[in-house]
């Protein structure tokens, strides 16, 4: 018998004061967190209370199932026993959806004008940036989801049914309302059910409601006070399995009529909100894209105004505005987001969405489930006490005999007690006790016990069972080695122990025993009585080694963990005392039921543990901390949590997790572990990092080119430099930064969370760009007085003067502000991005004096200019510094 789970469910029927352990049903609900749909309960209910006659004659049934026809018509009518799953995008939605950004669009357009306007070269140049970036990103993108549809857990695709009297094997996605199920240990359960018979029936809910001990399943008619599908002790639900037992069933729903289904179906239909990555590449993006709106056709009207050459000012504009857009920034996001991708694949995480990794980073909020995360996902004895609480080899050497000794099937709790005794106290007891009988369980007396020899000496009767049920049957209790009689103060006592055990989380199993006749050989119920106490087992789920440090890691780096569990909040609390994680405030699902949004944002923000949560609950709840301008992160596994992946910035999940939950989430662990998550969200880090780093260097520079070009328009009788200048040096630069993806990180840098922000990029575009323009300035001056650049005959020099300076200073700046620190010295680049820095450097100073200067009309430059050019190169990162540590004291570095 699994009598251990059998005590614990009478208990904690029974006890007000033990109600926290009670099964926490599922309601499916709306977003004020009442159920919906209010017919699928009350269908539900009804069929919990209805007598079995009148459920078989509801559906047209019977008892030896439908014959083959009779399923035929039900199956036209319902279609199969399949939940509805979230579709795979088709390859050409997915290459729009990787094309579909405002940089690509705005260079699409560029593309276009340059190739009406008969300029080839613009059009290759911008074009083949488009073309990179979209199909990387669909190339990575599409090899993560193959990779995360293999990982798909496989279940059971059949199942045992009843047809015409004939037990046969069916596809799962054949059965039909009506049909005749049969379940034994290890089924999936694949229909909302109506219990028929069952024996010693456990199944596990843990998919549905979170909690980890199975739950007891009955054919019993339930009683009338249940309002809730998930306590009626005789449904079964599709998703949830059996762990041990046998039973035989009545399908009432299949496929999206059922309880999963119709979850699965508000998960699949629901369209994702953006996530704060793609709010805050738009946000960026549109920032840049308003400032090019607003200086290219500056840039046209003053050439055009000055020069009088319309056609060649539009030229020149709009090559200023291809310098302004940062081209390369969707294939360096991509790039950077899928070099984080292969990197997190060889730390066990598979990346579903390349989006997901920037959120791994910006996470400030990290909302996971307790069971299986937190701890081990397995129940243990935590304790085994004598009546008050003291610890007592005894208690267990007597738990241990009686678990050992039954002859039903044993239980998580019953393997629990064998487990924890060493192999060598086994032996011994073994030699020491034979069985002489047992009293098996019923539904009655909620107990079971078995009687041994000790020696061939005596007789003992070992009785184990909830708490008031063994304490109704004992008139003593054992102090030390005496036992006295049980009177109502010491059984005030006992009552305030157990007590004190339930509020540490312990689930508690009270031990009694009886010395009876050597001579009787067969017990009955009528020899549980004048019982004595001997003490307690108390059992939990006991926390991961891994969960404290990895909760320290995650708080060093500025992420809050908030536990969402269907499970008991004393034990949730217990369990995150012991790992260290500081419980602000503990709230249970029903509490949230009530409160409006503004409330719930208040609550969610000041609680750390929520408990007894429904799906909707943990949807709500991460959807409130969203609205309180958090990253919010969500882990989990179950059908349970699937609203709550979605609804996340970024979900997690793991490869165990059901298909409903794989399928929500953005982020597939291989480990289901809080070291796994840790890792994942310094790389994270470490990419949004380099991504920031791009735009904030091409924003300054692209800022001072635009600064440079207005004021040398204004003064100068020719262009500062040819439209073909600008898009080379664009092109160059671009090359330069395609080793971003590969660059260092400062520590300091992904210490905290990292966001978009774009006023802090747009501040940092306008306090670094005048800089490069200083220079720029000071080279106009160098190139017309020194040089004598300063007719339209010497504008090629002139061009190919201020050429050098501003591709050798835009690329420089790369170094100067990829780091608060002082570069070269206390920070340096990786090696990719030095070779590809000083390879365009060494381009740039080439082009001009090389075989293909005329080719790009340029013209090669006096050996007396270069000492210029170092002296210029000097200053600019003297001032660039200088300018970086006021920066950093006045408005810090992100």
């Amino acid at each position: 018998m699994n009598l251990f789970t059998r005590l614990f469910e009478s208990f904690l029927r029974k006890r007000h004061t033990a109600g926290h352990f009670r099964r926490h049903a599922m309601p499916l609900e709306n977003s004020t967190g009442r159920p919906v749909p209010d017919h699928l309960a009350r269908q539900l209910l009804m069929a919990a209370h209805e007598e079995l006659h009148a459920a078989l004659e509801r559906l047209h049934t019977r008892e030896s199932g439908l014959s083959e026809d009779e399923a035929l018509d039900v199956i036209g009518q319902t279609g199969p026993n399949e939940v509805e799953h979230e579709k795979p995008l088709a390859w050409y939605q997915h290459l729009w959806l990787c094309y579909k950004n405002p940089f690509n669009l705005l260079l699409t357009v560029l593309a276009i004008v340059s190739y009406l306007t008969e300029d080839p070269k613009a059009t290759i140049v911008i074009g083949t940036m488009v073309i990179l970036s979209t199909l990387l990103r669909f190339v990575q993108e599409g090899r993560s989801n193959r990779a995360a549809e293999r990982l798909k857990a496989l279940v059971s695709n059949t199942a045992t049914v009843l047809r015409a009297g004939q037990q046969i094997e069916l596809p799962i996605r054949k059965l039909v309302q009506g049909d005749i199920i049969v379940l034994s240990a290890g089924d999936m359960i694949p229909a909302d059910c109506r219990l028929l018979s069952a024996k010693d029936l456990f199944v596990s809910q843990a998919a549905m409601t979170g909690e980890s001990l199975p739950v007891e399943k009955m054919a019993e008619l339930a009683d009338g006070n249940g309002k809730d599908p998930m306590d009626m002790a005789n449904l079964l639900f599709m998703g949830t399995n059996v762990i041990s037992g046998a039973a035989t069933a009545l399908v009432l729903a299949t496929g999206n009529r059922t309880y999963f289904g119709t979850i699965a179906t508000r998960v699949t239909a629901t369209e994702r909100t953006p996530t704060a990555f793609e709010a805050g590449v738009n946000s960026v993006s549109w920032l840049l894209i308003r400032f090019a709106l607003v200086m290219a056709p500056l840039v046209f009207l003053i050439n055009g105004w000055t020069k009088g050459d319309w056609m060649e000012a539009f030229l020149f504009a709009l090559s200023v505005a291809v310098g302004l857009t940062p081209e390369m920034l969707p294939m360096i996001v991509t790039s950077t987001l899928a070099k984080g991708a292969v990197k997190l694949s060889k730390k066990k995480v598979v990346v579903k969405r390349l989006d997901a990794i920037q959120n791994f980073g910006a996470m400030d909020v990290l909302c996971t489930d307790k069971t299986g995360t937190l701890t081990q996902d397995k129940i243990v004895l935590e304790r085994h006490t004598d009546v008050f609480g003291q610890p007592s080899d005894e208690v267990l050497q007597f738990a241990y005999l009686n678990s050992h000794y039954q002859t039903g099937l044993k239980n998580l709790l019953d393997r629990a007690v064998l487990d924890h005794v060493e192999l060598q106290t086994e032996m011994q007891l073994a030699r020491d006790y034979v069985k002489v009988d047992e009293i098996p369980f019923d539904f009655v007396r909620r107990r079971m016990s078995v009687v041994v020899s000790e020696k061939n000496d005596h007789h003992e009767l070992i009785c184990k069972g909830a708490v008031e049920e063994i304490l109704a049957a004992c008139s003593h209790l054992r102090l030390g080695q005496s036992n006295i009689p049980l009177d109502d103060a010491l059984l005030e006592k006992v009552l305030a122990t157990t007590q004190g055990l339930n509020a540490e989380g312990l689930r508690v199993v009270a031990v009694a025993v009886k010395e009876v006749p050597p001579h009787k050989t067969v017990y009955g119920v009528a020899d549980e009585t004048a019982l004595t106490l001997i003490g307690y087992v108390a059992f939990l789920d006991p926390p991961k080694e891994s969960t404290a440090p990895a909760l320290r890691a995650l708080a060093e780096h500025g992420v809050t963990v908030k536990v969402l569990t269907g499970d008991n909040h004393l034990v949730t609390a217990k369990i995150c005392r012991e790992v260290g994680l500081t419980v602000h405030g503990v709230l249970q699902g029903p509490q949230l039921d009530d409160m409006d949004d503004a409330t719930l944002g208040r609550v969610a923000e000041e609680n750390t543990v929520f408990a007894k949560l429904s799906p909707l609950h943990k949807e709500r709840l991460v959807r409130a901390l969203r609205g309180n301008g958090h990253i919010v992160g969500f882990m989990g596994d179950g059908i349970n949590d699937a609203p709550a992946l979605r609804a996340a910035d970024i979900g997690i999940s793991v490869d165990s997790a059901v298909d409903i939950a794989k399928e929500a989430a953005d982020i597939i662990l291989l480990e289901k572990s809080l070291m796994v998550l840790e890792e994942g969200v310094l790389e994270g880090r470490r990419t949004f990092s380099n991504m920031l780093k791009y735009i904030r260097m091409t924003a300054s520079s692209n800022f001072g080119n635009v600064f440079s070009v207005l004021v040398a328009s204004a003064f100068l009788p020719f262009l500062p430099m040819l439209p073909l200048h600008l898009l080379v040096q664009n092109l160059l630069y671009d090359v330069s930064q395609i080793a971003i993806p590969f660059d260092n990180v400062d520590a300091e840098l992904i210490q905290q969370p990292l966001s978009w922000n774009p006023r802090d990029i747009g501040r940092f575009m306008v306090f670094f760009g005048p800089i490069s323009s200083i220079f720029d300035i000071t080279t106009f001056a160098l190139m017309w007085y020194v040089f004598d650049a300063n007719t339209p005959e010497k504008q090629t020099l002139f061009q190919s003067g201020w050429f050098v300076v501003g591709l050798l200073t835009q690329t420089l700046i790369v170094h100067l502000i990829r780091t608060p620190k002082l570069p070269f010295i206390e920070s340096i680049a990786s090696v990719p991005l030095l070779v590809a820095t000083t390879a365009i450097m060494a381009v740039g100073v080439f082009l001009p004096m090389g075989a293909f200067a005329t080719y790009f009309k340029l013209e090669a430059l006096p050996l007396n200019y270069f000492p210029w050019l170092v002296a210029i190169l000097v200053c600019y990162t003297v001032l660039t510094t200088v300018m970086k540590r006021i920066y950093l004291r006045k408005f810090g570095w992100q």
